[in-house]
């Protein structure tokens, strides 16, 4: 239930992102360039909005942010209970697990 709720919040997210894309492309780029802000994104000297910009809201984001949102279901904590042992990548490429660093 709880994947199904979040593909229909997903898809239309991203519908109406898409619609307003295409209605109103330099305001949806500055909205886009604001949240590049906050995470930081726009400090990096190579950010080149017209790279990555218009990836928003295709059906590759939706699938990239399902899997994401999908995989957070399974990251609940709770108090007494085991921590989740998320997945986490090495800098080599190397796919581990945490409990693996804590051994």
């Amino acid at each position: 239930l709880q994947k199904t709720l979040i593909l229909l919040h997903v898809t239309a997210s991203v519908v109406v992102g898409k619609t307003l894309m295409i209605l109103f492309p330099s305001a949806m780029k500055r909205y886009i360039l604001k949240q590049g802000e906050k995470s930081r994104m726009n400090e990096n000297p190579k950010f080149n909005y017209e790279n990555w910009g218009p990836t928003f809201f295709s059906f590759k984001y939706l699938l990239f942010v399902l899997k994401v949102k999908w995989k957070r279901l399974e990251d609940e904590a709770y108090e007494g209970h085991p921590a989740p042992n998320t997945p986490v990548v090495t800098f080599s490429g190397e796919v581990r697990h945490l409990v693996d660093f804590m051994q």
